[in-house]
């Protein structure tokens, strides 16, 4: 089925009337008789021994049409209800009714049913044939069938096999006696199949004697060899030859690969390896026990056999990878792996005829022929299943295509990774065991760089879409009772979302356990056994069968509960993260205020993270206890009652761990609140850094960040060097509890044998592990709780009031918005509610301006009206859908488009006259990529009115019923300004409820209804005549405005005016701001052609490729003290390794083999020589433990510094073009990486190599020749290494690009929660934030598949390796070795596997997690701006002097390759005196201002301000000379002193005065801190005006020479805006005034007006001369706003 309706469905073509589609869906089943006219049954066999495949009925359920047509009436739409894609909502039997409902419309003549009804019951079967009976009864009905009963009624019967076809009718074949169809009365139908009779012979044996000996069998096999080595060279040859002639055969196209071809590769690989050891092994042991010419001869056919074999390997490589159109493989070969098994089976049954007649043969003879069965029946199903990669897909491709050519139908059937299921989903049994299912994935990751699409979809249940609704319902299940999240009832909810798959892991983990114990068990045995004590005959292989089989359950159960752990982690990480986002969404104001947006991202990076990763550690606590009782039951059978001394030693330590314990917990508590401050703060700085670097106050809140980092470092010192005391206690503990055990056998008088010590070593060294990792757990286990403490205080904050709003129905009433008695108050504690008295009725269709001065309660009364704002009592209803245009715009990352249309389905006609009301259209014209363009955060690359616009667009395409609108058009110029209003307010919007928050008195006569505020009160409401007279408040600001008015008087409203607004409606809108963003868009997105190749201004985030430089390795362990530290470490670890060696070997050597044989030394000689070693190992392990964490520490604390200050000063063009997630998540994740995790992966990493050299070293001493076994072993471990690390590598660079888009759109979304609620948008966020999950989730569920893949393998070639040593030991006559020194050989290749693979898993471990280091490092070199002091050329102190900025051709771009924004700008701004500069849409104003604060650099030509060109000097001598009053007010989360002082460089009485001059003194001392009083972040608890006031405050307390007015009075109204000129007229008379204005009062008094137009300067002179001339530009601007305004 198809999205879309039932009628859709049913009639695609729209052939048919609704009363024929009922029709169908109304048919009914009676007795219908049968009348078919020529049905026929198609059953395909093939006969004869070969697989049977019978195509028949695969259909869905019968149509039954009644049941339909009842359904579909029951359905709210009817014949237009939805259909989801692919008909998801509907079941599968209703789909098929559907299906049937289609032909039975059609009617057509011939009608085919392809297995129609395979899937469904007799009965419905059954009504499916007698619909067709009854409606097809004049038809041709053609049938594959599986039932018989579908076919029984055929009139007749087409059978084929593979020679011929019959068709006899069906009478004919029911009474044949031996049919191959055939059925009884008494029966149900059924089908038998014979095969060919053909009987088995099997020849005697002759008396030919001699096939019976090996060495004919060997002889011959290696005769077959050499004559396959000679074909193979031939091959090449002729391959070489035909190459010199021509490269035609390289031209040809790729077609398909054998399927087989990987697979039949490494079986050849296998043999040669194979071969390779056995004849190593056989010679070592022939060579000590006498040659004859039957071992000469099998050598001799081991060593053709591994040369032949391997041979086949490179001739396979290089048939495949020169010849793509290759699709069998060659025919001599298929026919040499038919001979090879034929003889491989004749050879073992000759073996085992052999042994029945009890002759005696070498043990290698049997193993090689089993061996060369296998592999011989392995490669013989190539040769009978020659299947083609890519046949299966070639089908329907056609009909999908018009192209119907073959290549193009492979390459397009294809798919990409990220549209796939992992394969994991659907893997079978022995490829979950070996997670050959990651095998594709790792391949692609080898031939090429991966990226997420190449990397499969979760499975459902792993995905954050499927996993989450449980979570959620397990949740609120165990908060039943609603009395709030906890953390028990958290963790009861997270284990029950996972509980079989950790109970799972729980069974591995126990039987991991188990098998780990089987070796110490056996040692003891084995150690007898070297020493001649063997109780029945093969006791070797039987006990060298017992380890291996140990290891690989041991490493089978390993992989699975990494593995799935690991999973659950993921898991459980991912739905954490999706409950607090959702949590974010629904905040009170309140709680929004006590949790910034710093904090929730530290809960989702830091604390979501680190649940996931207790999952590791989940199963510790249990696992302990166990192995300590399987320790103690091995020890107890070794030696006796000493067992109990190992016990309470081992409770000892354990119970050591207690206070260091508590010590972590309350560290790690300290630490993440410290984190968490500097979290907040970074983000706060990273969202105002252009107000920064204006004022010149980066550095300072970078020392700021930095002051937040040392409080931070010093619970990371405290955290870390307990941490170090721990591990160096838990180092010890093995040897303590040994010492204390060894010392207590001595002290009982229990006799120590070699076999006994080692079994009791072996036993401490697997305890060592739990004993080792306890602290770490416990750490973690800390850690974990701290953090769900957190998540579950977080998901305790009060949420928005459900109650506040009474929600009617659509349509069900006439009033839009009632408030009856209204109080409310954004903090219940105040005793001041926020607004008071609310009375207020706005009935569908009005149009309601809200008007008053600044801090009066205009936008509180909206968000009270959005349901934000809490209630203390009175009643709000509202009735219908919502739109919001906030003060501050609110624009996603993302293109234009996407922000226009928010969720909603594109209508284009809509979307367009959206575009051209909202005067959208010239500007997506600028854009290179018009509404495609990529917008950066929070719309860095608009500019404010552009931002405010898309806002405005984004809310009329919502088609909603009520509209709030809270001063959009401060933002925008005159022109616009009247635009939106007549074409939105009073045009498309004219039948919609608006109200609309503004200062701009011109806007209110339009309105039905006016309200005045004043101190949260309506003060005034009525309409504007009515008002006007009625009370002062309404008469003030009106006033005010007259007033503004006043310099405009002299204009004449006159024809020239109405040309110059034609003019201008004609240039599109005149945003005065964004002549610096579309400069940008040229910058960035290249949008002149000439200007080079076009890009987005947010590209994906750069990351690395390929292997990890040594470079990072280098620069992480040079950084502190120059990497003096660094062979201290590995000083110290190496000792500490020979120390612990060296007591093992003396307690080896120095106890007897046997109770009756005499110890070398006295007892107290053992125990001080064994105590003396372990206090030497324990100091070493002390010394390693200390420079590891000093390093890392120290290398932590000057990667963050170097990182900041590189970041602190970039330039401002990288943080418009990177959004502050992917620097966040740098500060956040990546540098806590730094701090805690990477020392530990590095020393992991030295320390296991170091472990490693020594075991070699041991086992190697016993017999030099196991040496050798090694050398291939580490070198295939080394390629594997190799072949996994380039996907392993890539995969985790894309967790860490992955993530940045999550924590960005959660930054984003706290910001716009407001809005994201206003339109009822939560489900779709929280549907995008489970997108955005997935794909981070996908990269990290296959590295961890990734890992264990590589693991397995390890594992089973060091599994091997220690089979073939013991095989090797066993084989040793006995005598040859001491047997102590063998188990202690044993001893420690008993950890061989495990430590083998921990020595490739910390290299790639490394390597993933050195990434971290990595993308530090990228941003602690990024291109900086010029030097912020120049010592050389400082300005004297007094400057500037008089003001005077003298402009002299000023060329401005923004990138070298651009094109040039300020085209030559010549002209002087006077000190002293007033300039405004104004300007349309793209003319250069804000760049200019942008030049001269030098936040962008001048392509040529020179800003000269009272002589000194500023290019000359620092950029903080230029920026802290001067003063800027920006357009978006920004305050810090601090205090009042703090936002107006942040330097720290005025006194109170400074500050007081200052605030008094800007009218906020009065404010302030109502407040309870007065100065010291809150400032939330954002500055969220003060109005927008009160914002811009403070920036005025700023300035005041500046006093420089020099002052810019970057459209500072947009937020305000227009009393405000008076007094501000009148305040800066007053307090700047003698200072130069830049100023850049959408209201023309603010500049109609400047001594100068600079208009610019395009990047060059259209007019410069002083207003009055510029108004004479009626035809200016400037005087039809001031014609347009007073005609506007009057």
């Amino acid at each position: 089925m198809f999205e879309g309706t039932v009628r859709s469905n049913l009639d695609p073509l729209e052939e048919y009337t609704d009363e024929q589609i009922w029709e169908v869906g109304s048919f009914h089943f009676g007795n219908c008789t049968i009348a078919c006219a020529a049905r026929c049954c198609l059953l395909w066999s093939v006969f004869d021994g070969s697989n049977v495949l019978m195509c028949v009925f695969i259909s869905l359920k019968a149509l039954d049409m009644c049941q339909l047509g009842d359904e579909v009436r029951k359905k709210e739409g009817r014949l237009d209800s939805t259909i989801s894609e692919n008909g998801e909502n509907w079941s599968m039997g209703q789909r098929q009714l559907v299906c049937l409902g289609r032909v039975l419309l059609k009617k057509s003549k011939i009608v085919v049913l392809d297995e129609a009804t395979a899937s469904v019951d007799t009965v419905t079967d059954n009504l499916i044939q007698r619909t067709l009976r009854e409606h097809f009864s004049g038809c041709t009905v053609i049938t594959i069938a599986h039932r018989i009963t579908s076919v029984l009624d055929s009139d007749m019967v087409l059978l084929l096999n593979q020679e011929s076809f019959k068709c006899p009718t069906k009478h004919n074949l029911v009474q044949n006696p031996k049919p191959k169809f055939s059925f009884s009365k008494n029966t149900p139908p059924k089908m038998e199949l014979f095969g060919s009779e053909s009987a088995l012979f099997m020849s005697s044996v002759t008396s030919f004697d001699f096939l019976l000996k090996p060495i004919f069998l060997h002889g011959f096999s290696a005769s077959l060899h050499v004559a396959l080595l000679i074909v193979l060279l031939a091959l090449w040859l002729v391959n070489r030859f035909k190459e010199a002639g021509g490269e035609g055969s390289k031209e040809r196209l790729r077609q398909s690969k054998v399927s087989w071809y990987k697979q039949t590769l490494a079986f050849c690989f296998v043999v040669s390896a194979f071969n390779i050891v056995l004849c190593l092994l056989s010679y070592f042991y022939w060579s000590r026990n006498g040659w004859s010419e039957d071992k000469l001869v099998s050598l001799s056919d081991y060593v053709l056999k591994a040369l032949a074999w391997g041979a086949t390997c490179v001739h396979l490589h290089c048939q495949f990878s020169n010849y793509g159109e290759q699709k069998r493989f060659p025919f001599l070969l298929r026919i040499w792996w038919g001979f090879y098994f034929s003889i491989s089976c004749y050879s073992l049954v000759i073996d085992i005829v052999l042994l029945k007649k009890h002759v005696s043969i070498p043990i290698q003879y049997l193993v090689s022929d089993v061996f060369s069965v296998i592999t011989g029946f392995s490669l013989c199903i190539v040769v009978i299943f020659p299947r083609n990669e890519g046949e299966d897909t070639l089908h329907a491709e056609p009909l999908l295509n018009g192209d119907s050519g073959v290549g193009n139908d492979v390459e397009s059937s294809e798919k990409k990774g990220g549209d796939t299921v992992t394969p994991y989903s659907n893997a079978g049994i022995f490829s979950l065991l070996t997670f050959s299912w990651m095998g594709p994935l790792i391949a692609a990751g080898n031939k090429k760089t991966l990226d997420l699409e190449d990397v499969p979809q979760l499975d459902s249940s792993d995905s954050v879409i499927g996993a989450f609704p449980k979570f959620r319902n397990r949740l609120e299940a165990a908060d039943s009772e609603r009395t709030g999240v906890t953390t028990l009832k958290l963790v009861k909810a997270l284990f029950f979302s996972a509980w079989k798959e950790i109970l799972l892991t729980g069974l591995f983990v126990l039987i991991n356990t188990v098998a780990s114990y089987a070796g110490p068990y056996l040692i003891d045995t084995f150690v007898q056994y070297l020493n001649g004590q063997r109780e029945f005959e093969n006791e070797g292989y039987l006990l060298v069968a017992a380890f291996f089989v140990a290891k690989l359950v041991e490493c089978l159960s390993q992989r699975w509960w990494f593995f799935k752990l690991q999973q659950v982690g993921i898991r459980l990480k991912a739905v954490l993260i999706a409950m607090i986002y959702n949590k974010s969404l629904t905040l009170s104001c309140q709680s929004k205020q006590s949790q910034t947006s710093g904090e929730i991202i530290n809960y989702m990076t830091v604390d979501a993270q680190r649940v996931g990763d207790f999952s590791w550690y989940m199963h510790d606590t249990w696992m302990v206890a166990v192995q300590v009782t399987l320790a103690l039951l091995i020890l107890y059978k070794n030696l006796g009652l000493a067992a109990i001394a190992a016990f309470v030693a081992t409770i000892l330590v354990m119970l050591a761990n207690i206070p260091l314990g508590k010590m972590q917990e309350n560290f790690q508590e300290k630490l993440m609140k410290s984190k968490d401050k500097r979290m907040k703060a970074t983000s706060e700085v990273l969202r105002n850094m252009r107000i920064l670097k204006l004022q010149g106050w980066e550095m300072k809140f970078l020392s700021k960040i930095i002051g937040l980092r040392s409080v931070e470092e010093g619970w990371l010192k405290k955290f870390i060097y307990t941490n170090s005391v721990t591990s160096f206690l838990f180092w010890v503990a093995p040897t303590f509890v040994s010492v204390a055990t060894f010392g207590t056998c001595i002290f009982l008088g229990i006799p120590l044998e070699s076999g006994k010590i080692l079994s009791a070593l072996a036993t401490f060294r697997i305890l060592q592990e739990p004993i080792y990792n306890l602290p770490d757990t416990i750490s973690t286990m800390v850690q974990t709780k701290v953090s769900l403490d957190r998540i579950a205080t977080f998901l305790r904050l009060e949420d928005l009031q459900p109650d506040v709003m009474e929600k009617l129905p659509r349509g069900s009433s006439d009033t839009a918005v009632e408030i009856i008695d209204g109080n409310f108050s954004w903090d219940l504690s105040s005793s001041t509610p926020t607004l008071k008295d609310i009375n207020l009725k706005v009935l569908h269709g009005m149009r309601v301006a809200v008007c008053g001065t600044v801090g009066s309660g205009k936008s509180s009364l909206l968000s009270c009206i959005l349901g934000e704002l809490p209630k203390i009592s009175g009643t709000l209803k509202l009735c219908g859908t919502k739109a919001y245009v906030p003060q501050s715009p609110w624009i996603q990352s993302g293109k234009i488009e996407e922000n226009i249309l928010f969720g909603k389905v594109m209508e284009r006609e809509r979307y367009e006259t959206v575009l051209e009301a909202c005067t959208l259209k010239k500007d997506l014209e600028i854009l290179s990529f018009g509404d495609q363009t990529v917008i950066g955060e929070r719309g860095i690359n608009l500019s404010g009115g552009q931002k405010q616009r898309i806002q405005i667009a984004r809310a009329l395409y919502q088609d909603a019923d009520i509209y709030l609108f809270d001063d959009p058009f401060s933002a925008v110029d005159a022109h616009t300004g009247s635009h939106l209003f007549k074409e939105v307010l009073l045009g498309t919007l004219s039948s919609k409820t608006v109200i609309y928050v503004t200062h701009q008195v011109e806007f209110l006569p339009a309105a039905d209804l006016i309200l005045v505020m004043k101190n949260g009160r309506i003060t005034q409401a009525g309409k504007y005549n009515d008002i006007l007279d009625s009370g002062a408040d309404f008469r003030e600001l009106v006033g005010a405005h007259n007033k503004a008015l006043s310099a405009l008087d002299t204009v004449e409203a006159g024809s020239s005016s109405e040309k110059g607004a034609n003019e201008a409606d004609g240039a599109g809108g005149s945003d005065d701001r964004e002549m610096q963003k579309e400069g940008k868009e040229a910058n960035e997105s290249g949008k002149v052609d000439d200007a080079g190749p076009k890009g987005q201004l947010v590209e994906e985030e750069e990351r690395e490729k390929g292997k990890v430089g040594f470079s990072v390795y280098w620069k992480y362990i040079t950084t502190a003290y120059g990497g003096a530290l660094v062979p201290c470490v590995l000083l110290a670890q190496i000792l500490f390794q020979i120390f612990q060696i060296g007591s093992n070997y003396w307690m080896a050597w120095a106890t007897p083999v046997s109770a009756g044989a005499k110890p070398p030394v006295g007892n107290s000689t053992l125990l001080i020589v064994y105590v003396a070693l372990a206090i030497a190992s324990a100091f070493c392990v002390f010394a390693r433990s200390i420079f590891l964490r000093v390093a890392g520490y120290k290398t932590a604390t000057l990667l963050f510094q170097k990182m900041h200050l590189c970041i602190f000063r970039a330039p401002m063009l990288f943080f418009d073009s990177t959004p502050s997630g992917r620097i966040l998540n740098r500060a956040s994740t990546d540098q806590s990486a730094v701090d805690l995790n990477i020392p530990f992966q590095v020393g992991s990493f030295v320390f296991a190599v170091i472990q490693l050299l020594g075991i070699i070293a041991v086992m190697s001493q016993v017999a030099w020749q196991i040496f050798i076994i090694f050398i291939p072993v580490i070198s295939i471990c080394i390629w594997y290494q190799q072949y996994y690390i380039s996907s392993a590598r890539e995969l985790a660079r894309l967790v860490g690009v992955c993530k940045a888009p999550v924590i960005q759109n959660f930054s984003e979304t706290i910001s716009g929660a407001t809005t994201i609620r206003s339109f009822d948008q939560e489900s779709r966020f929280q549907q995008q934030n489970m997108i955005l999950m997935d794909a981070y989730s996908r990269p990290s569920f296959h590295v961890s598949g990734a890992m264990e893949w590589l693991c397995f393998r390890l594992d089973m070639l060091s599994s091997i390796t220690f089979a073939f040593s013991l095989f090797f030991l066993i084989s040793i006559p006995v005598g040859i070795i001491d047997p102590a020194i063998a188990g202690l050989a044993v001893t420690y290749g008993l950890n061989l596997n495990m430590l083998q693979a921990w020595v490739v898993w910390t290299i790639c471990n490394m390597e993933n997690k050195i990434i971290s280091v990595e993308r530090i490092l990228q941003y602690s070199s990024i291109p900086s701006e010029p030097a912020l002091v120049i010592e050389t050329n400082c300005p004297d102190q007094s400057w500037p002097f008089r003001g005077e900025v003298h402009i002299n051709d000023l060329q401005v771009r923004y990138a070298p390759h651009m094109p040039l924004v300020l085209r030559g700008l010549t002209c002087t701004f006077p000190g002293g005196l007033k300039t405004g500069i104004v300007g349309r849409t793209g003319s250069g104003k804000t760049t200019l201002i942008q030049t001269l604060f030098r936040i962008v650099e001048p392509a040529a030509g020179q800003i000269i301000i009272d002589g000194v060109n500023i290019s000359s000097i620092g950029l903080h001598d230029l920026r802290l000379r001067l003063s800027i009053i920006p357009q978006d007010p920004t305050m810090f989360e601090g205090t009042v002193r703090s936002n107006l002082d942040p330097l720290e460089e005025y006194t109170d009485e400074q500050i007081w005065e200052a605030l008094d001059k800007c009218q906020l003194g009065d404010e302030v001392r109502k407040k309870e801190g007065r100065l010291e009083s809150s400032v939330s972040e954002n500055g969220e608890n003060w109005s927008m005006g009160q914002r811009q006031l403070v920036c005025l405050g700023r300035v005041l307390l500046k006093r420089s020479k020099i002052l810019v007015l970057d459209e500072a009075t947009a937020s305000v109204d227009t009393a405000t805006d008076n007094m501000i000129q009148t305040t800066l007229k007053e307090h700047f008379s003698d200072c130069t005034v830049i100023t850049i204005a959408h209201r023309i009062t603010s500049v109609i008094d400047s001594d100068m007006v600079l208009l610019l137009s395009q990047g060059v300067i259209e007019e410069f002179d002083s207003p009055a001369r510029l108004l004479e001339n009626k035809s200016s530009s400037f005087a039809q601007l001031v014609a347009e706003y007073s005609m506007r305004s009057k």
